[in-house]
């Protein structure tokens, strides 16, 4: 990471400032490029303003995974011969940036929590799944986990420097200022690195980057996949179906590639952080299991790179309801978000689940293509009265309707 870079204050970071002073291990899940290590640097810096003793360590550095796999011993020495003594009565702070490399890290994590009370570990991982492979049942009660995801549309307009504040009403000019963001942010995404750089051509180049670097190297290395071509092929396939339910046998019958197999990637691909299979609604579980999936992707540029091969002028409706569907999760958590469709064909985007509040959710492109119908009959049916149409064009002239940005 290139120091001169800013390092902009992420929402999350309020939250994991409240278990810096305890004893778990602070652990940062997500996908390649989501701004994992720039929030270990945030928190670093914080630390070391406070006089706090800190040390940095980056795993894609091979030199120190070979002395953290040789055991804590070496750790230790590492420490010392940097002139950091962990049995000084002022906790040392460590961050760890790529934990998976490790050959063990549940054990090494272990040691470490369990008799090194003068260290305290903040480590990062590029992938749930390569982490979940290596960490061990050993870990449980030691540590704290949090998913970073690619920006929310709040915080790309902190990284515009753009003035927002949740809730205020704004007038027309301003309004049709945030429209602009917004569409910007559907067309190109939310990855840190991209919102930064101006030009399309060199974001398409940068998207690319991170495509090749997840496909070659998280999935080869960290997955174990031998056949490549075949991943890249339902990766591009999923893409262009993003919003729409997956059929598992329809994938298999179209790309040639073995049910069994399928479902090992699409796993792989939603414990990576690249995509989340949403479930249909139903109060009846047992009803549930035999409906099928929606797929939706949380990087809308990403989802364009895979599917059309660049990035793209105008939204395409399927497009901005993935925008839609990763503004809900990352604001109210995956799991708090469901979809719903019945046997007849009526259907709404989204059904998020607040609490023991449950309420529609509809995308669309402007407020004029909402029919309110489904809702209608979904909210008869279990006995509510809210919902909203997000929508980006058109004037909000319901109570229940409502720009993305007030979601």
């Amino acid at each position: 990471m290139m120091i001169n870079e800013p390092i902009f204050e992420r929402t999350v970071i309020e939250e994991i400032k409240k278990y810096l002073h305890t004893n778990d291990i602070i652990v940062l899940h997500g996908a390649r490029q989501v701004g994992k290590t720039s929030i270990l640097y945030y928190l670093e810096n914080q630390l070391k303003s406070q006089k706090r003793i800190t040390y940095f360590i980056d795993l894609e550095d091979s030199r120190f995974v070979k002395i953290l796999d040789a055991g804590v011993e070496d750790f230790l020495r590492l420490l010392r011969e940097d002139g950091i003594h962990t049995d000084s009565r002022e906790k040392v702070f460590v961050f760890i940036d790529e934990i998976q490399y490790l050959k063990d890290p549940s054990s090494f994590l272990k040691l470490i929590a369990d008799h090194q009370k003068g260290i305290k570990l903040i480590v990062s991982g590029s992938s749930s799944f390569a982490i979940k492979t290596k960490f061990k049942d050993s870990l449980a009660g030691r540590t704290v986990n949090f998913e970073i995801f690619n920006l929310s549309f709040r915080e790309f307009l902190l990284f515009k420097k753009y003035p927002f504040e949740e809730g205020k009403v704004y007038t027309t000019k301003k309004i049709d200022e945030l429209r602009g963001l917004f569409r910007e942010y559907v067309l190109f995404g939310g990855y840190p690195r991209i919102v930064l750089t101006p030009e399309t051509e060199r974001k398409e180049k940068y998207l690319q980057q991170i495509i090749d670097t997840y496909v070659k190297k998280d999935i080869r290395d960290l997955a174990d996949i031998k056949d490549i071509d075949k991943f890249n092929k339902l990766l591009e396939i999923l893409a262009s179906q993003s919003g729409q339910q997956i059929n598992i046998t329809e994938l298999s019958n179209t790309t040639r590639i073995a049910k069994q197999t399928i479902e090992k990637y699409i796993f792989i691909m939603e414990n990576t952080y690249i995509i989340k299979l949403v479930r249909p609604f139903s109060r009846n579980i047992r009803s549930e299991l035999f409906k099928l999936p929606k797929i939706y992707f949380y990087d809308t540029g990403l989802m364009q790179m895979l599917w059309l091969k660049g990035l793209q002028k105008e939204i395409i409706g399927n497009v901005f309801e993935t925008a839609i569907f990763a503004e809900l999760a990352k604001k109210y958590t995956q799991n708090a978000v469901s979809y719903w469709r019945t046997k007849d064909g009526k259907e709404i985007d989204f059904i998020l689940k607040i609490k023991n509040h449950i309420f529609p959710v509809e995308a669309k492109l402007n407020f004029g293509q909402f029919n309110p119908s489904a809702v209608q009959y979904f909210n008869k049916h279990y006995g509510i009265d809210n919902y909203r149409v997000a929508a980006l064009n058109g004037n909000p002239e319901s109570k229940f309707y409502i720009y993305p940005w007030d979601l």
